[in-house]
């Protein structure tokens, strides 16, 4: 039973780790090398937990008892009674595995060291330890302590008493959790790809505004956000880096090249709504609510931009199961629990019918002969044999 948790890096993320674990009832150590980091994040949990006094959420007692669960330390030598130890800070390969290899030292054999990584290899990180069947991959979303989801990924080196303890801890944690091969992008990385890509294409190509896009997802399709949208909320610049880093750990295949458009936007400044400006312009709340929604938009241009880059997301969802990267039911569940989608894009195929998913892809490739547009096998063979993914 895991009752000692350390948290390595104090950020966004990691303090909301360390909330789900204080809250879950483990004893944590909040550990990062700047002291001021951690101040703010203790100065920040306070504001939190006094909102969630405010709003009724929990009571004084609930706030002291969570607040007193955690211990901020700036010693990685702090984190040696872990049982799980969950790495949170830079995505850096080299400073991750350097991380890795200096904590091994410290915790006890027993101890699971995992990473929150959200793209790169866990076998990579795991060969930095001397017992790499303890390592394996938590992958929280932003913000740990609302989003639901989290990716349970195995490293070939992960032992299944490691994946078993881990599943089980977070549940625990009263988290849903997807368990997913240890291929760039996980599931939610890899599958969200064409929301963005496919969204920029069709502005590149002239086809539709940021506004006419977003509208499009979002009135015919229910998506809370639009592309544009999120991806002014996401940042640009996070944005752009995960499309790119998919894109050359998958041998630089077609269908995750980035955009142009994004990379310019990013090189400008123009990251969203941090920056001020992304897509849309943030620098009154007047500009944001007139230029995020264009209601005048033509209904049959609307539902052929929604078609397209749903046909893309279900292609791309398909195509994750046909490589086992995980199941039917965790694919779906990573995609309405870990970015909101209205509906699991496995379940949308069976809706719209998976003929029509191979007639949409094949359209597309039959107008664009790239290898970008090419239907998963997996839906060929569903449609061949009249199969559904679900009953």
């Amino acid at each position: 039973m895991i009752k000692n948790v350390g948290i390595i890096g104090s950020g966004t993320m990691g303090a909301g780790i360390a909330q789900v674990a204080a809250t879950a009832g483990c004893s944590v150590k909040l550990y990062d090398t700047k002291t001021e980091a951690l101040d703010k994040a203790k100065a920040d949990l306070e504001k939190i937990m006094d909102r969630l006094v405010e709003k009724g959420k929990i009571d004084s007692t609930e706030k002291e008892r969570i607040q007193n669960n955690i211990k901020y330390v700036s010693s990685l030598k702090e984190l040696k009674d872990s049982d799980l130890t969950i790495e949170a800070i830079v995505e850096n390969l080299d400073i991750k595995k350097n991380v890795f290899s200096t904590l091994e030292k410290f915790v006890s054999e027993d101890c699971i060291i995992a990473s929150n990584t959200s793209s790169l290899s866990i076998a990579s990180i795991a060969s930095s330890l001397q017992k790499p069947e303890r390592c394996i991959g938590i992958h929280f979303f932003n913000p740990a302590p609302l989003m639901k989801l989290v990716e349970v990924i195995p490293a070939i080196q992960t032992s299944e008493e490691t994946l078993n303890i881990s599943v089980k801890t977070i549940k625990d944690w009263g988290k849903t959790v997807a368990v997913a091969k240890d291929t760039p992008g996980f599931i939610v990385n890899r599958v969200a790809r064409p929301f963005y890509g496919e969204a920029l294409r069709i502005y590149e190509e002239g086809t539709a505004t940021f506004s006419e896009i977003d509208s499009a997802m979002k009135e015919i399709g229910g998506f809370r956000m639009g592309p544009f949208e999120l991806m002014d909320f996401i940042g640009n610049d996070v944005n752009y880096t995960v499309t790119e880093t998919v894109f050359e750990a998958f041998y630089f295949d077609p269908r995750y090249k980035p955009s142009f458009t994004q990379k310019r936007f990013s090189e400008a400044g123009y990251l969203g709504r941090k920056s001020g400006k992304g897509y849309y312009d943030y620098s009154s709340e007047m500009n944001v609510s007139s230029s995020a929604v264009e209601r005048s938009i033509d209904k049959e241009k609307s539902e052929s931009i929604f078609n397209r880059i749903l046909v893309m997301l279900i292609n791309e969802a398909a195509d994750a199961l046909f490589w086992n990267i995980a199941s039917a039911e965790d694919i779906d569940t990573a995609m309405t629990k870990g970015v909101n989608y209205p509906k699991g894009l496995l379940a949308w195929a069976d809706e719209k019918g998976i003929d029509w998913c191979v007639k949409k892809m094949d359209e597309l490739y039959e107008e664009y002969h790239e290898d970008r547009y090419r239907c998963s096998p997996l839906l060929r063979k569903m449609n061949r044999e009249g199969m559904r993914f679900f009953d």
